[in-house]
């Protein structure tokens, strides 16, 4: 009687505990820093035009073209804001999605990048660089209940034009 009371209830506890055994990721973490090669200064446009679909064009001025790219990441799109001269892309602008994770997404940049160079909190929103010549990352993350990405920008450290995180922040005084 012991036995077959055994016989049903030890396979009942492999089941409901089976998952317990299960790797955890992040539910929205299948998401590289290489999806942002293409867009980095000095590449091409057509690449990204071949990967990404031809981009929305937003402005021409002095022979500056700003375009706007949708990235696809599995489950979710995020715009990307390119400026280029000549084919050649200038700098980049990515609006990301608040619910990346901030630990992660920072973890990767730091694992890429090294220490961050300045680091600077006004309020809830925190905005790190690192300079990697020629080149300058930006990063701004704020956090409320939890920590969550705002946006993720590359340009030259000394750029031949106004960057677009700079054309923005003019545009909002």
């Amino acid at each position: 009687m012991l036995m077959r009371k055994l016989v049903i209830i030890l396979p009942c506890f492999l089941f409901m505990f089976q998952h317990l055994m299960a790797k955890v990721e992040a539910p929205n973490y299948d998401f590289s820093l290489d999806a942002f090669g293409d867009f980095f200064p000095g590449k091409p446009v057509t690449a990204l035009d071949a990967k990404h679909g031809k981009g929305e064009v937003v402005s021409t001025v002095d022979g500056i073209q700003t375009l706007k790219f949708k990235v696809a990441q599995l489950r979710y799109k995020f715009p990307v804001i390119v400026q280029a001269r000549e084919g050649s892309i200038e700098d980049f602008f990515a609006r990301l999605p608040s619910y990346f994770l901030h630990d992660v997404f920072f973890g990767s940049l730091v694992k890429r990048l090294g220490k961050q160079t300045n680091y600077k909190k006004t309020g809830e929103e925190a905005f790190y660089t690192w300079d990697a010549p020629p080149l300058k990352h930006i990063y701004s993350a704020a956090c409320t209940i939890t920590c969550f990405p705002i946006f993720y920008a590359v340009q030259r450290i000394e750029p031949s034009t106004l960057p677009v995180l700079e054309k923005m922040k003019r545009a909002n005084r």
